[in-house]
């Protein structure tokens, strides 16, 4: 059995997201239905629809937030009206997943961009019956989705469910890289390359830890602006300012930690050069080659460079806490947020691309 739904398609020729009907299957044992409410838009939705990741046709969305229409026989936790967000797949049942670090699975990338199921069925088809590639297990541009369990965080419903979508990847990848992979202590310092959604959740989450030093990067006053109101103590503008010897005269022998949200080389020597001896470096934007002395910028002086994915999150614990500390006024992450219309999805996607709205969210 199927139902009918509506889904953001995109078969790379255009450069859009069309909105077509389609079919979705029945949840299996280990699956369930979701009546979409919100879906977040994030960069890595972009390189969805061009074909950068996922076989096309492909229906984008991965970051959606819904209510539990349906449970598989299989499924415990959940029932319906529950109020959900979505996040990444992961396999529940490998090494990285058993020991608390799901976003390493074994099977991420098969389960999250291959836009199959497991058994390499499909569970969305167009209206004659060929087949359209999910994301991330999700597809959650559309009026209702099928996901496996391990997708599916249940919230507190008294939180308007509009905002929750992006804690699933975005705001989860930059809060949980402070407060689940880096943990700084109190009094210690933290540098945030690029001021993006994730750059943003990082510093609201560095404050929670009271680092004393919150330092932002960017190249764009009001982004720097919105910073220090969400908890940086000091900005740098880096098309003003040198940002070494700026750095410099804040920190005198360098930051505990950097974040570096941007992928862009240059700027990933810069949070490596920034770092205290014995400092760390934390990777999360999407960037490709890099070139580094091994011996002047890591061993000499003990400086460590990892690459973190979603945060270090185990979602269904750590999403919960983000909602909690977002009630009690430590989180405002809704100031990020800009609402769209499921039929304006393009403009939201534009507004993203040319950075005017720092988390456009798509409603149903």
């Amino acid at each position: 059995m199927f139902m009918q739904i509506k889904t953001a398609f995109s078969d790379g020729t255009s450069g859009q997201l069309k909105i077509i009907d389609a079919t979705l299957d029945e949840p299996k044992a280990n699956e369930v239905l979701i009546k979409m409410v919100a879906t977040g838009v994030c960069h890595t939705d972009t390189a969805g629809r061009d074909g950068l990741t996922t076989p096309l046709p492909v229906s984008l969305g991965h970051e959606g937030a819904g209510i539990v229409e349906q449970v598989g026989s299989s499924v415990m936790d959940l029932q319906p009206g529950d109020h959900v967000v979505l996040s990444f797949a992961y396999c529940g049942r490998c090494q990285h997943c058993l020991t608390g670090h799901p976003g390493m699975c074994e099977h991420f990338n098969e389960l999250n961009f291959a836009g199959h199921n497991f058994d390499g069925s499909h569970r969305i088809h167009t209206l004659d019956g060929q087949p359209i590639s999910t994301f991330f297990g999700q597809s959650s541009f559309s009026t209702h989705a099928v996901v496996d369990q391990h997708n599916v965080i249940k919230v507190d419903p008294t939180v308007d469910l509009r905002l929750l979508g992006p804690l699933g990847c975005g705001i989860q990848t930059g809060a949980g890289t402070v407060l689940n992979y880096l943990q700084p202590k109190f009094g210690e310092s933290l540098v945030i390359f690029g001021t993006g959604a994730v750059g943003l959740s990082a510093i609201m989450a560095a404050k929670i830890t009271g680092a004393n030093h919150i330092i932002a990067i960017d190249i764009f006053d009001n982004r720097l602006a919105l910073a220090k109101e969400l908890g940086a103590t000091e900005v740098i503008n880096s098309h003003q300012a040198d940002v070494e010897a700026t750095l410099k005269e804040i920190l005198p022998t360098g930051a505990d930690y950097t974040i570096d949200t941007t992928g862009v080389s240059p700027v990933v020597m810069n949070a490596l050069h920034a770092l205290k001896p014995g400092g760390e470096c934390a990777v999360v934007g999407m960037g490709r080659d890099l070139t580094f002395n091994l011996m002047n910028d890591l061993m000499a002086e003990g400086k460590k460079i990892s690459g973190v994915i979603e945060g270090d999150a185990i979602p269904q614990l750590f999403i919960p806490k983000l909602v909690d500390y977002y009630k009690k006024g430590r989180f405002p992450f809704d100031k990020l947020i800009k609402f769209y219309d499921f039929d304006q999805i393009n403009d939201g996607f534009a507004a993203s691309k040319d950075g005017s709205v720092l988390k456009p969210v798509v409603t149903f």
